[in-house]
């Protein structure tokens, strides 16, 4: 599988490129007052307003550092009911897509946060896998995507 690899301070982890839209440089977000610090902010893309995530902060680290290589990656998130709705996520060091065989990944052993997965090692360390879809708690989902009425 390929997978576009990035940073959360110095481990390295890996978002399926399966689930992303598109990968936009870095931009200014509007903020939003009164989000949980995980929340970068909205970014306005051809007239749709996005919430947009820092994966840093929400793995309980600091802020990703705005650097060259920060990007903001563009997935498809299934919420509720399974609606799928437009999710920003701020990436630090940003690498490339690299190939990860399925053979080569096999479970973390611990998983403190829900929304990591299954790790391969290569010459360069660990990479953990992203999985967009349980990157959410359910709180912070509700605000960021209101359920569609019944």
């Amino acid at each position: 599988m390929k997978v576009l690899v990035f940073h959360i301070g110095a481990d390295r982890y890996g978002l399926p490129l399966a689930c992303i839209r598109r990968v936009l440089p870095l931009m200014t977000l509007k903020a939003v007052p009164g989000a949980p610090d995980q929340v970068a902010g909205l970014m306005n893309l051809h007239g749709s307003s996005i919430p947009v995530i820092d994966v840093s902060r929400l793995a309980g680290r600091d802020g990703a550092a705005r650097r060259a290589d920060t990007r903001i990656v563009l997935v498809d998130y299934t919420a509720s009911a399974g609606v799928v709705h437009p999710l920003g996520l701020v990436m630090e060091r940003v690498q490339g897509v690299q190939d990860v065989a399925d053979a080569a990944l096999a479970p973390a052993g611990v998983l403190a946060a829900p929304f990591l997965g299954r790790v391969a090692s290569d010459m360069h360390g660990i990479v953990q896998l992203v999985e967009p879809d349980r990157m959410l708690p359910d709180t912070l989902r509700a605000l960021l995507f209101q359920d569609p009425p019944p």
